[in-house]
């Protein structure tokens, strides 16, 4: 049964530490604050992670990975430049693409959309009598009560999701390769370098509440910010990226440290540094207690619902 790194190990292996012989980066436990020196091998793995019974190919997500993972290094190179080809745009695309989707974060994610539906869907044929009212024991009350008042829950199976997300890989690399990339070069990073984690990706809100930006941390001294364009659905899979745009950031100390704030509060249970400055374990400390959520707005409709959903940065601490 293979282990499977729904981080590539390629992208990890950036942040190994010149203080650890360069064969081991640290790692942070969000959970209790613990640092721990690890390799690429060691983190983000999961046995018959990639392996998905929902798809007709169970291992399909192996044959894009194979134009992802060995050409990482120098389409990062490259993408230092500012002036990235298609097949530089496609791996980096490919990599964001890849982690937002199958990682244990993104199915979490993605279980949110889909277990609201089932439950609008649950509502609507309950209020058609569609469905029986509970036995005694639970108070004979509606499938609706009983879903509001949370004594019943719906579940998820996150393989499916996970399925989803593999289908749909490519037009998210579509989507996100014809859209605005911000190069963010870091000239702090010998002392402020980028953190990176097991869900690889920050997020930002923009001006339009639709376009989530994605911050992407590639290495210790480079990131970069996609702004996704919603015409880009409309491109019918242009693997050329000719709406494919991007400009060069040097980011002041203080942007420096907002991206790294987004990448930690981001990550699931562990982040990566390649420095153990002083700093380091005060500000991951400071901003552990966060985690990316679904979030799901429910309008009621004269024929149903109308499901709303996003993502946003929430804390984990409990009363908030």
């Amino acid at each position: 049964m293979p282990l499977d790194h729904y981080v590539s190990q390629v992208h990890l292996r950036q942040f190994y530490s010149p203080e650890l012989d360069g064969k081991q980066m640290y790692g942070f436990r969000k959970r209790d604050g613990h640092v721990f020196p690890c390799s690429s091998k060691d983190v983000c793995r999961v046995q018959n992670g990639s392996t998905n019974e929902y798809l007709l190919n169970d291992r399909a997500i192996e044959g894009f990975l194979k134009t992802v993972e060995p050409n990482y290094n120098p389409a990062i190179a490259e993408l230092r430049t500012g002036k990235p080809s298609r097949d530089t745009v496609h791996v980096v695309a490919g990599f964001a693409a890849y982690v937002t989707s199958c990682s244990p974060a993104a199915t979490r994610l993605h279980s949110g959309p889909l277990r609201s539906t089932v439950e609008a869907t649950g509502k609507i044929l309950d209020a058609s009598g569609e469905i029986p009212r509970a036995p005694e024991a639970l108070g004979g009350k509606s499938y609706t009560e009983l879903i509001e008042s949370g004594v019943i829950k719906t579940t998820i199976d996150e393989k499916y999701p996970q399925a989803l997300g593999i289908n749909g890989i490519m037009e998210r690399v579509n989507i996100w390769g014809n859209s605005a990339w911000d190069i963010v070069v870091n000239e702090y990073a010998k002392d402020s370098p980028f953190f990176t984690s097991d869900f690889a990706s920050g997020i930002e809100t923009s001006n339009d509440p639709r376009i989530i930006n994605r911050l992407v941390p590639l290495a210790p001294d480079i990131a970069l910010r996609i702004r996704p364009d919603l015409h880009a659905r409309d491109l019918n899979m242009d693997a050329t990226f000719k709406a494919f745009r991007c400009r060069l950031l040097t980011p002041s100390r203080n942007e420096v440290r907002a991206i790294n704030q987004a990448i930690a509060r981001c990550g699931e249970e562990l982040i990566f540094f390649r420095d153990h400055h002083e700093w380091v374990e005060r500000f991951l400390n400071k901003h552990r207690s966060f985690r990316v959520e679904p979030v799901t707005t429910e309008l009621k409709t004269p024929t149903g619902y109308a499901l709303i959903s996003t993502i946003r940065v929430k804390s984990t601490k409990d009363g908030d």
